[in-house]
């Protein structure tokens, strides 16, 4: 379906590595598209700065694969309205920055086309201008999950403001293809195939419950997104984690220059190699604990070259013995990637932003 198409070279490497690892309804996905029933993929972005990092990269560089591999239409959800409702302000003498975060939607737009996409099978949406078109679903969705349902799933508390106990059916509506009226042309029963980070499943899992009031009755997923998940890309202090925009020592952030890229990578990211050259040459790092290593699983494309490096490090033998080799090697890879980014984003202005989230219908 994808490989043999000769669409894509071959399987993406966040695949071959299990770092998209898990998925609900990909095998029907699959068949229906071998009926030649295509389907289309929905991500998105909460801009909450106007400087992406790495981590948030992430879903966007898989779901260009997946929009070259299966030659499907996308829809991009830029939250503005939930980053707004959880972290805006509202001051008496200036009132409130709704608007920034409007703003810094068509900064991180710009991030985002900058990852390759088809702009003429894309279409990318600011809740602010969009939500009109997705309003019908949106009160259906509100209709059908119940505040304790919503409060189990997400959290909510006395103090919780009610525009995010009302966000969740925003985020959920574009799962639907009859938000997209226009740019899905009026297909109401097209699947919906949503790639994400595993934190997200719980938004999803409940769309998936009540999504049958929302679709034909002959839907054939009954209406339910399909997904595939991402483990989480771990932040430079420790692979446990989750890189955070506010901490910028957890990050590589896609405006750092070649120096900012080495100075982090070499100074904060965590090691799993031991304590001394002596330790370090009898019992090997630890890859699994290794930050730099990690990365280099997400970011080093040729699987040989990964295996060399992590034989070498948890051996402690070889070129790549010792932390120094293992990031300079990732500093390497890093600042070509994100100084290649630079050049592209550089090129996009306010007026393509635009054409890409202008209402039309998307060629499929």
């Amino acid at each position: 379906l994808t490989v043999g198409r000769g669409r894509v070279p071959r399987l993406h490497h966040w695949l071959r590595r299990d770092i998209y690892f898990s998925h609900r309804d990909m095998e029907t996905l699959c068949k229906l598209l071998e009926q030649g029933n295509p389907f289309y993929l929905y991500t998105g972005r909460g801009p909450s700065s106007a400087a992406m990092h790495l981590g948030h990269l992430i879903p966007f560089l898989f779901t260009k694969w997946l929009q070259d591999a299966f030659d499907v239409p996308l829809v991009i959800q830029m939250t503005d309205d939930e980053k707004f409702l959880w972290k805006g302000k509202y001051e008496d003498e200036t009132g409130d920055n709704l608007m920034h975060y409007y703003h810094l939607t068509m900064e991180n737009a710009k991030d985002i086309i900058a990852c390759g996409f088809d702009k003429k099978k894309t279409f990318i949406f600011s809740d602010l201008d969009y939500v009109g078109h997705m309003y019908p679903n949106i009160v259906r969705i509100w209709k059908s999950v119940t505040y304790n349902t919503a409060k189990g799933a997400f959290g909510f508390v006395g103090e919780s403001n009610i525009g995010q106990s009302a966000f969740p059916a925003v985020q959920a509506a574009p799962s639907f293809p009859s938000s997209f009226k226009i740019p899905l042309g009026n297909q109401d029963k097209l699947c919906c195939l949503i790639p994400c980070a595993i934190d997200q499943d719980p938004y999803f899992r409940v769309t998936r419950d009540i999504a049958h009031k929302l679709v034909p009755k002959d839907h054939p997923l009954g209406g339910k997104p399909a997904l595939i998940h991402a483990k989480f890309f771990p932040p430079l202090e420790g692979a446990a984690g989750k890189m955070s925009a506010s901490n910028e020592n957890s990050a590589v952030y896609l405006t750092d220059t070649p120096e900012m890229i080495e100075n982090k990578i070499m100074k904060y990211a965590f090691s799993g190699g031991r304590d001394t050259a002596k330790e370090q040459r009898e019992k090997g790092a630890d890859l699994e604990k290794d930050v730099a290593y990690q990365w280099l699983r997400f970011f080093l494309e040729d699987d040989e070259e990964l295996e060399r490096i992590g034989k070498s490090y948890s051996t402690g033998q070889g070129d790549f013995w010792n932390t120094g080799s293992v990031k300079q090697r990732l500093v390497q890879e890093l600042q070509q990637m994100v100084g290649a980014h630079q050049e592209r984003r550089a090129k996009i202005t306010d007026d393509e932003v635009r054409e890409w989230m202008e209402v039309r219908r998307l060629d499929f």
